[in-house]
């Protein structure tokens, strides 16, 4: 039985048997990797692949075992793609209405329903009934609670929270992805219990004033402030940031009023479909926060960047630029090979930082493993561009909550359990940072080296095209096998090729015309 070896330090002799694996197309001189149109769902142990399908014990070049990797044929994974042209940034998604007609009905005292789709969840949507706070009325706050789960927050920016002497409800929540849900009031003046809908609306006028102090407000009560992220829907993409974006950009006070539209029937959350018939019946326009990014990202630069240097690596020369973010102040490098020209079919790994991995070799991981095949591949192509993301260590949650999370791996979590029990989101990174440092490098379209279909959608609505994904295959240790199966099944992570054509498309020829071997 033919066996495909390969011999790079980065493929440390995995061998994937012909007889089972995708169909490769292959070449005496080089080896070409020509994938078919399909996936390749990786197994990795026990039950899930027969006798003949083993996964066989190897060791690498370093004399550290691993498992081989083999690939079975599945159907392509066709929304693992965000393949659009750039287009306007302004022209609303299909079915949605524009950002400027929102802008308006705000401007007009009236509502806007805001969407959020999660894409890590099967495309499930939330929508919010969102006004500018200023203009709550009774009226307004009795069509929230009769549509709404009830709850009526009002999303504030933290500044106004402090002065209003208003903490969060858990010191943890600062770190998390989640909604910031400070202590709940009611306002003292012209209230009796807080919960009617009258009583509700002089609090949120009362919360939106410039006027108001601390000590005007009773402490808990009925209505829900939410801290704004600074940055807004560019830094977290959320129902508070969007609709405090929204009042600004319509050139109201900064203070929002929201609630989540519920079903009528079952109080579940509702569906896009009764969220588009709200809409229709009453008039209002409902947005997508995708196309409030857009939005503004048109208009907003959030990075500037801050040197660039000549930078020779072990892989090869390239150029080092650096961003500071004007969000946070944090800086980010930019790795650089040849010319992107026109900007089109560019070879991008957008890596999330991981010190433990990428720095001391952490075998709980892959990210080196990844961060290493990146280079050479962008080396070997000749031109592309790897954007290095710090802050983004353990999948947002930082250093030491990565270190708590290895302990609790280590008593049987798995790594999404693990930030959960912590009370993190599975995944609590952003990618518009990066989205925008791949703009300013002159990026248009790429192929983007992953296996993580969060990171296509997270640079949808910059004005970037995915035309291709690279799967970055890096050998499966005893120590991280369960981790990489776990992303799988749980976030949605594919480990194999859908591309179509050969490989050797990204490796492009060198100035003597001569190709570059693998």
């Amino acid at each position: 039985m033919e066996n495909l070896v390969f011999q790079q330090s980065i493929f440390p002799r995995i061998f994937i048997q012909t007889k089972t694996a995708a169909r490769i197309g292959m070449s005496k001189n080089r080896l070409p990797w020509k994938f078919q149109t399909c996936s390749a769902a990786v197994r990795f142990s026990g039950s899930d692949i027969s006798d003949e399908d083993s996964l066989e014990k190897k060791t690498n070049l370093n004399g550290l075992p691993f498992r081989t990797l083999e690939a079975e044929i599945t159907q392509e994974t066709v929304d693992f793609f965000v393949s659009d042209a750039e287009g306007d940034p302004d022209r609303p998604s299909p079915g949605y209405s524009s950002v400027e007609q929102a802008l308006a009905a705000l401007r007009q005292r009236k509502f806007v329903i805001v969407v959020e789709e999660d894409v890590a969840d099967g495309g499930a949507v939330e929508g919010n009934l969102v006004m500018a706070a200023a203009h709550a009325s009774p009226e307004a706050v009795a069509f929230m609670i009769k549509h709404g789960s009830g709850i009526v927050s009002v999303g504030m920016a933290g500044d106004d929270l402090e002065r209003l002497q208003l903490p969060l409800m858990s010191k943890e929540d600062d770190a998390s992805s989640s909604p910031l849900f400070t202590v709940t009031v009611d306002v003292k003046a012209g209230t009796s219990s807080g919960v009617s809908a009258s009583d509700r609306a002089k609090t949120v006028l009362a919360l939106a004033s410039t006027q108001s102090r601390a000590e005007d407000f009773r402490r808990p009560g009925h209505v829900f402030p939410l801290k704004y992220t600074v940055g807004g829907v560019l830094r977290r993409v959320g129902h508070t940031e969007a609709s405090v974006d929204l009042v600004m950009l319509a050139g109201l006070h900064p203070v929002s009023i929201l609630s989540t539209i519920v079903d009528k029937e079952d109080g579940s959350i509702a569906s896009l479909d009764a969220l588009k018939t709200i809409a229709s019946d009453h008039g209002i326009p409902i947005i997508s926060i995708t196309d409030i990014i857009r939005y503004r990202r048109k208009r907003e630069k959030v990075v500037e960047r801050t040197a660039v240097s000549r930078l020779p690596t072990k892989w090869g020369l390239f150029q080092a630029h650096c961003y500071r973010s004007k969000l946070d102040g944090i800086e980010h490098i930019a790795i650089v090979k040849g010319e992107i020209g026109n900007g089109q079919d560019v070879l991008v790994r957008v890596h999330s930082e991981c010190l433990t991995g990428d720095i001391f070799g952490s075998r709980r991981c892959d990210c080196g493993n990844q961060l290493d095949l990146a280079m050479q591949l962008i080396e070997q192509a000749g031109r592309g561009v790897v954007v290095y993301l710090r802050g983004h260590e353990g999948r947002g949650i930082g250093l030491g909550h990565k270190l708590q999370a290895y302990n609790l791996q280590d008593k049987g979590h798995d790594t999404v359990e693990a930030n959960l029990e912590l009370g993190f989101a599975a995944d609590a990174r952003e990618y518009g940072i990066g989205a925008q440092i791949l703009r300013d490098i002159g990026v248009h379209t790429m192929r983007l080296m992953t296996n993580n279909p969060a990171k296509f959608s997270g640079l949808k609505g910059y004005g970037l095209a995915v035309v291709g994904r690279v799967p970055v295959m890096t050998p499966i240790t005893e120590d991280n096998k369960q981790y990489l199966e776990t992303k799988r099944l749980k976030m949605g992570h594919v480990y194999g090729s859908d591309l179509q054509g050969s490989m050797t498309e990204f490796f492009r020829t060198n100035r003597d015309g001569e190709e570059k071997d693998m």
